[in-house]
């Protein structure tokens, strides 16, 4: 990568690649962000962390902020209502060393936009400003921001949000191009986001309605944009990541895949654990294979791993689960307990003087 030309740059952090997967609750945890990073994500976005549960030393807010480090650049999302909690969260999670530290100004969902977290910011572009501004005088790496085209239909202040992020001094900016109103129903306003990326000099990283390999090739030509944001279709897809079309993945790619998913599940969550929360993943694996419903309901009830193998076998898909998955290793170290939840809640107990040493 060092003879490369960068895609672009978040601040000082060059970015090798347009492509990358989006912060999705409960999909971008270490284990499919490391192997989508592998098949060419550029970037790591960890899901979306509530700043009180980093604040008040929650272990699964902390596990959500493990990362490998060729998982690099990383950037940690975070999400609240409040400057100063977002602030102190941030400081905070500054000592995991983060390449950059995004703020989810994009989330639709009720019970984080309602409480004026997530989405909640898109109403008061001067308060996004202010926000952003402390966070950049705060910390020594960049400050990033995911957005939506504004609250609902009557109120499509994009372009305000966008030059108040500018202003603030933020380095990146990604957009869905849908409204908090609109959840993820109708289209995404492409047009919309082509207007953002003509207005401010930041990269601009496009995101909605990118199914397919087309699709990004036509949303990069239409928005002009720096990158692509890629949710929903990297579901059970990680080859999109390598432009290759779902219907173009072998039997035996596709066994590899769901292997190396598998295990990472394990090792992290435990095998109870790790089983029941691949089966999501898994079902989105399998669609395409044009299973029987029979066959297909078997395999994602299966409650034990020897079960599921077995499952699996019966419709070709023979997974060896015994060699060890050496990107699974960090210093030597397995992921699961790296690094440890009680190292990085030493954090919480010296915050005030890591804060106190920053604004020194």
């Amino acid at each position: 990568m060092s003879n490369a030309m960068p895609t672009f740059s978040i601040g000082p952090i060059p970015v090798y690649g347009d492509l990358i997967l989006a912060p999705m609750d409960g999909y971008s945890e270490l284990p499919f962000r490391s192997l989508c990073r592998e098949y060419g994500s550029s970037v790591s976005y960890t899901a979306f962390v509530n700043a009180i549960d980093i604040l008040q030393g929650s272990d699964s807010a902390w596990r959500s902020l493990r990362y490998l480090e060729n998982e690099r650049p990383v950037i940690f999302q975070i999400y609240d209502s409040d400057e100063d909690r977002l602030i102190q969260a941030a400081l905070v999670i500054r000592s995991l060393e983060p390449d950059a530290i995004d703020i989810n100004m994009g989330c639709s969902v009720r019970r984080v936009s309602g409480r004026g977290a997530g989405a909640g910011w898109l109403r008061e572009p001067d308060k996004i400003e202010r926000l952003l501004s402390r966070l950049v005088r705060e910390l020594d790496l960049p400050v990033t921001a995911k957005i939506r085209l504004g609250w609902d239909d009557v109120n499509r202040n994009y372009l305000e949000v966008a030059r108040a992020i500018e202003h603030s001094g933020a380095s990146l900016i990604a957009v869905h191009g849908r409204t908090r109103q609109q959840g993820f129903r109708g289209e995404a306003d492409w047009d919309a986001i082509s207007e953002i990326k003509a207005a401010i000099r930041l990269p601009v990283i496009a995101n909605g309605d990118v199914r397919t390999v087309e699709d990004i090739e036509r949303i990069k030509a239409h928005t002009s944009c720096d990158g692509v944001m890629l949710g929903r279709a990297a579901m059970g897809n990680p080859w999109i990541f390598s432009r290759q079309a779902r219907a173009d993945v072998s039997r035996s790619d596709l066994t590899a895949a769901i292997q190396h998913h598998l295990s990472r599940m394990i090792e992290f969550h435990g095998q109870v654990d790790g089983l029941l929360r691949f089966r999501k993943h898994l079902k989105r694996y399998l669609l395409p294979q044009k299973l029987s419903v029979h066959d297909l309901t078997a395999i994602l009830r299966s409650e034990s791993l020897p079960v599921l193998l077995q499952q699996l076998e019966q419709v070709g898909l023979c997974l060896d689960l015994h060699a060890p998955d050496a990107s699974l290793m960090v210093n030597g170290v397995p992921y699961s307990t790296y690094p440890r939840v009680e190292q990085l809640t030493t954090a919480l107990t010296t915050k005030a003087g890591y804060n106190r040493g920053r604004r020194e």
